[in-house]
């Protein structure tokens, strides 16, 4: 049977590859806002317009603009729906990935390129040492209903955010309590700031936490406390966490920063 300690490595190796795939989140370059009709340009080719009654954007583009959907040259328009997973069709530019994506304040367009010259530079995650006293046991209490507040992203925005109810834990004599997201399996989602973040570019970090029990009871793993998506692009749209999960004790376990090649 693996050990924490085994299944740790296991997970922090996975966190280097996933973060060093051609598509991965240090490949982000930009996300483009369609609040308008664009012009077709290398940073975003083609041309893109919203249709916010169909729910989707159309996608314009001739042979030589050098756009492809699903590997095939585009000379016509698509019509592409927004967040669409692994069904969506894939649009590409060259060696580059565009994305739709779409937000409270509009619909964008992400490019991923493998070319990146962070991805180029990515040296590896700098983590704190596995430590047991830093997996707690804590309890889950709902809210009657999911609670909708505004919420502060990264790129300087506000959008709101469904928070599920609450988490409290000890760590030594000091107590927390902070708010947490829960996704449709149960697994709660902890985005929390600490003492140790002060000197850190990105100065929050997220933990996913396992689905409580019937009783509410579950288990923090800070050592699997990570950097978030912003951390590798500023063009990621990161929820920041809300203003009662700063913890009142500093947080020596999980990810800390990230290391690149000089």
């Amino acid at each position: 049977m693996e050990s924490a300690v085994e299944a740790w490595k296991s997970w922090r190796d996975e966190r280097v590859v996933s973060a060093r795939a051609p598509y991965g989140p240090l490949s982000l370059t930009g996300t483009h806002w369609l609040d308008a009709p664009r012009r077709a340009g290398r940073e975003l080719p083609g041309h893109w317009l919203v249709d916010r009654p169909a729910g989707n954007v159309r996608l314009t583009a001739a042979r030589h603009d050098g756009v492809s959907v699903d590997d095939t040259p585009l000379d016509g328009t698509v019509r592409l729906c927004p967040d669409g997973g692994t069904a969506a069709p894939r649009v590409t530019h060259g060696g580059r990935r565009l994305e739709l994506i779409t937000r409270t304040d509009g619909y964008a367009v992400r490019v991923f390129d493998p070319a990146a010259p962070a991805r180029t530079l990515f040296a590896g995650i700098d983590a704190f040492p596995y430590d047991p006293g830093w997996v707690v046991p804590a309890r889950f209490v709902a809210f009657p209903s999911d609670h909708t507040v505004p919420l502060a992203h990264s790129d300087g925005r506000t959008r709101p955010a469904v928070f599920a109810g609450t988490l409290t834990f000890r760590r030594g004599g000091a107590a927390a309590t902070v708010t947490v997201q829960r996704a449709a399996d149960g697994v709660l989602s902890l985005s929390l700031s600490d003492a140790t973040r002060s000197a850190e570019r990105n100065d929050f970090r997220v933990v996913e936490v396992l689905a409580p029990d019937r009783a509410g009871w579950t288990v923090v793993d800070f050592n699997r406390a990570q950097l978030p998506p912003s951390a590798f692009a500023g063009h990621y749209l990161c929820p920041l966490p809300p203003a009662g999960n700063k913890l009142p004790f500093p947080v020596r376990a999980g990810e800390r920063r990230l290391l690149a090649h000089h």
